[in-house]
């Protein structure tokens, strides 16, 4: 049986660069800055859910958090969500070198993200 656990959580941000300095002085969390796509990752030293902090925008406002669940298949996932009353946000996109992603809300208006790292899902 597929289980779908949740793997990456994003927190919205106005300076994503001060957000990840605070988090880091306050508990320890590794901090990893992508240049190239404006992306700041961090870890917990020792287990635990990983993310990134984004860029605040008119859909993406501060206090928002999209937790990222993992599935072997993207379109799947969202064919079945479409059809269970959710509705996509965000088609199933490329990240380059690590996979697929794609957004969507549940019936209820939560913002969920889907994460495939099989280049092919």
């Amino acid at each position: 049986m597929t289980t779908y656990p949740v793997n990456h959580l994003e927190i919205a941000a106005s300076d994503p660069k001060a957000a990840a300095e605070f988090y880091k002085a306050v508990f320890g969390w590794k901090i990893e800055i992508e240049e190239t796509m404006n992306y700041v990752q961090f870890a917990a030293e020792e287990g635990g859910i990983g993310g990134a902090f984004t860029e605040v925008s008119e859909n993406n406002p501060a206090g928002t958090l999209v937790p990222y669940v993992t599935t072997d298949d993207i379109q799947a996932s969202l064919e079945k969500i479409g059809s269970n009353g959710g509705s996509t946000v965000v088609p199933k996109t490329e990240i380059p070198g690590f996979g697929h992603f794609a957004v969507f809300t549940d019936p209820t208006g939560n913002k969920i993200g889907l994460y495939s790292g099989n280049p092919e899902s």
